[in-house]
């Protein structure tokens, strides 16, 4: 029983870089854009977001966590989101292929964060580390006192400020793409750029915001894996630290239906296979296959996904398409 609790709760905490990536890309392909530069953006905000607390905490006599923290998530998500502004201006004004000008971003993303990370690793004498201030921001629960309840208080309240973020902006998504008019709005917009042009949305501002919007909210999820869990140790920046999560996250839209609501529970599962080797480890399956199992279900979902041709499980009928407007 003990086991299957601590087993739950890792699987939470793993999930949340998955569903901050997920509900990031599910905004952007909600307008009809498909930006395939999560990984990019995630690594852009991870670095970002780190490299704002660490020169905060030089700085500083007294360094506050919660200052420390909010800077990391302003720098985080202002720096994804410029990511995915070029991507924009590339796709939206300038009309390029999205696959291709996705792909560009993530190499771009991947090679910024890398270059970045070790620019100040080697500024800083080798490696940049924050301080355990912020790492006592970032990885402490948000209710310590409910969580020293038996079980119910371990398997609700145990859990790190940004996982309880995650689940609010998923719950915000769901209703605000339901049952608000500029949600409705977005959806039409990702369904049929024309007919939404004709309605009087204006197509070009929602594309652009839901673009740069999603991009900063995958950052975030870069931003949890530098500070929560990048090989075991927050708050230090490790070469090539997202590991493929901005991949996942892409693959989850399709998987959660491009609804926020079924994200929560499609990163649940998907972080409880990256995490199911510490906890039931058998010895006649070598480690690597355990790595490689997130990934395999990956291809299985998507196969699976793609043989359901219910019209509800389908992508924004312009995903991917460029808008031109003197055509309608």
């Amino acid at each position: 029983m003990i086991n299957i609790l601590s087993f739950f709760i890792a699987a939470v905490l793993a999930s949340c870089p998955l569903l901050l990536g997920t509900l990031g890309e599910s905004l952007t392909e909600k307008s009809g854009n498909l930006n395939l530069g999560v990984e990019g953006m995630m690594f852009m905000g991870g670095i970002a977001g780190l490299a704002g607390s660490y020169y905060y905490e030089q700085s500083a006599a007294h360094p506050a966590a919660w200052v420390s923290v909010l800077i990391a998530l302003v720098c985080a998500f202002l720096c994804a989101a410029f990511g995915a502004f070029l991507y924009s201006v590339i796709t939206i004004t300038l009309r390029a292929n999205q696959n291709v000008t996705g792909l560009a971003l993530t190499i771009f993303g991947t090679g910024f964060g890398n270059f970045v990370g070790e620019l100040i690793a080697n500024s800083a004498g080798g490696y940049v580390a924050v301080g355990d201030v912020t790492k006592g921001g970032f990885n402490s629960p948000l209710f310590p006192q409910l969580a020293n309840i038996p079980v119910l208080g371990k398997l609700l309240f145990s859990y790190n400020f940004m996982v309880y973020l995650s689940i609010a902006l998923a719950l915000l998504m769901t209703y605000f793409l339901a049952h608000t008019r500029k949600g409705l709005n977005l959806r039409a917009v990702g369904e049929r750029h024309a007919a939404a042009d004709a309605a009087g949305i204006n197509v070009t501002v929602y594309k652009y915001l839901a673009t740069c919007i999603g991009g900063g909210i995958s950052g975030l999820g870069g931003l949890y894996i530098v500070m929560n869990s990048s090989n075991g140790v927050g708050g230090v920046w490790v070469h090539n630290c997202i590991s493929g999560y901005g991949w996942l996250s892409v693959a989850l839209v399709i998987f959660s239906a491009w609804q926020p609501s079924r994200a929560m529970l499609a990163a649940l599962i998907f972080g409880g296979l990256s995490v199911t080797r510490y906890y039931f480890p058998i010895d006649a399956v070598p480690p690597a296959l355990y790595d490689v199992l997130p990934f395999i279900a990956t291809i299985i979902v998507l196969i699976t996904v793609s043989l359901r041709r219910k019209r509800k499980n389908q992508p924004p009928a312009s995903l991917g398409l460029a808008y031109f407007r003197e055509e309608r």
